[in-house]
This record gives structure tokens, C-alpha cells and sequence, in this order.
């Protein structure tokens, strides 16, 4: 199974997994476990950015770009996204796309998303949810590039998680009941990321660009919370890749750059 997590270079976290609604995906092309074990962390990222002397309400990270909502609790993260297209060579490279809950700057992560990841020259799409530190499950509905997904994670009090991801395109959904106590509910976040394997962050997928839409926390629209923005980087503070402003509070693109940690 896969795991996917947000790495903070100054120490922000994020976490999910659980079990499935449904089985794992079969090998194929378009609907397909991967080949190693991937998991989606909280954030590994490092102080603000700055411009000039002056601090923006930017961050770096290794695994995450987006953007995280993370000054009071949170019972709500929902948006919307295209399911990009995984521009595979001969490398492996692995990318998920997700709303979640938590993993900014906490242990836990709530999360659900797509993925899009190349094994020997080919793209293989699916659908999952994590409840980090649980492993995550994947979905085994068929997933094609262009679908368009809506994906929400609702914190329903007591520890109790309702987890919702649909395919317009593909007409189908899940929607999972999950508890995690002592979750902190401290952040929450729309996150195109890297996923990583064991402690390792694993090469980014060129996924070209990603559109997320309709971004709501709490119900209204994110930009309403002052949310911070999230830029990926290797660990030599290289970007891999580029997050535009969040357009009218709830709309925002992320675009690959490079595949190295």
C-alpha cells in the first residue's frame, strides 16, 4: 500500500490511513496499487519566506505545496481538482493530490485524495484515505486523468472523521466513517504532495499542472481563514514546483518543476 505525508522543513506534521471501503486496486493501468509502500506524513518544511527582508506568508516544505489554514481547530476541508496527467519516463515517480485535516503543525493527518504515479514507463491513477500514522487505503475504482473529484474530510466530534471522495467523471464515490482520538484538528489544508516511503520522500511525478477549485474551510471560502502558502523543495532549497495565488479566496494551481528530493 501506499502512504502519502506532508514534510514541513521546520517541523510542521501531518497524518492518515485507516482501513478500506473497498478493496485495493488490481494491476492495471489506470487503477493500480503501487510498488512500494508509500505513505503521506505530516509537512517537513522550514520558516517563512522571504522577499527582499520581507517575511510572506509563504513556508517550504519537502512534501507539500498548497495551501493550510492553521491559526484555530478546524471541522471542515473540502475542494475540488482535476485528476492530472502523470508524464511518465523511465523513472519511478510517484504524486497525490488531497484535502485533509491536521499535519501542518500536528502528528496526525486526515486525509483523502487521488494519486498519480509512474512504474516502468506507465501511469498508474487511483483513489484513497489515510488516517496517519495508520496506513493508507486505496480505492479500487478506475481513475483516468481529466476526471474531476470532490474530496472532503469533516471532523464530527468524539474522534469521529467522515472521509468523501467522488469521480464526477468516473460516477462513483466513497464516503468512510473513521475515529482518531486526540487528534488536535489544528490545521486544514488543500495539498498537492510528494509522497514518501518509509522516511524517504520519493521523486515527484510530472504531473504538469493540477487546478483545485472551490476550496472551503469550516464552510466558507479558504481564503476567509488566512491561509499560508506551501512551496515544495529538495533539500537544497531548489522548487519543484511553482503554487499560484489563491484566486477569489477559493481557487489556486499548482505546477511541476523537477522530480528530485
Amino acid at each position: 500500500m501506499l502512504r502519502r505525508w506532508c514534510i514541513p522543513l521546520a517541523g510542521l506534521a501531518l497524518a492518515a490511513g485507516a482501513l478500506a471501503a473497498s478493496a485495493p486496486a488490481a494491476a492495471a493501468s489506470h487503477s493500480a496499487r503501487p510498488a512500494v509502500h508509500l505513505i503521506r506524513p505530516a509537512m517537513h518544511g522550514t520558516a517563512p519566506m522571504a522577499v527582499r527582508g520581507r517575511s510572506v506568508n509563504a513556508v517550504q516544505s519537502l512534501n507539500w505545496s498548497g495551501f493550510a489554514a492553521h491559526t484555530t481547530t478546524y471541522t471542515k476541508i473540502s475542494a475540488s481538482w482535476i485528476q492530472p496527467t502523470a508524464h511518465c519516463t523511465a523513472s519511478r515517480t510517484f504524486s497525490s493530490f488531497w484535502v485533509g485535516l491536521d499535519g501542518f503543525n500536528s502528528r496526525t493527518v486526515e486525509q483523502t485524495g487521488t494519486e498519480a504515479d509512474c512504474v516502468n514507463g506507465q501511469a498508474r491513477y487511483f483513489g484513497w484515505f489515510e488516517m496517519f500514522p495508520a496506513f493508507p487505503v486505496n480505492f479500487s475504482n478506475t481513475v483516468h486523468a481529466g476526471d474531476h473529484f470532490t474530496g472532503s474530510v469533516t471532523f464530527n466530534g468524539g474522534g469521529h472523521y467522515t472521509l468523501v471522495l467522488k469521480d464526477i467523471t468516473g460516477g462513483w464515490s466513497h464516503t468512510v466513517q473513521k475515529t482518531l482520538n486526540g487528534a488536535a484538528n489544528s490545521s486544514a489544508e488543500v495539498i498537492a504532495e510528494a509522497p514518501s516511503s518509509g522516511s524517504t520522500v520519493l521523486p515527484l511525478t510530472n504531473f504538469g499542472t493540477v487546478h483545485f477549485s472551490n476550496a472551503q474551510v469550516n464552510g466558507a471560502a479558504m481564503g476567509n481563514a488566512n491561509p499560508t502558502k506551501i512551496i515544495m523543495v529538495n533539500s537544497s532549497r531548489r522548487a519543484k514546483d511553482s503554487v499560484s495565488a489563491l484566486a477569489g479566496g477559493t481557487a489556486f494551481s499548482v505546477t511541476w518543476l523537477h522530480s528530485t528530493r
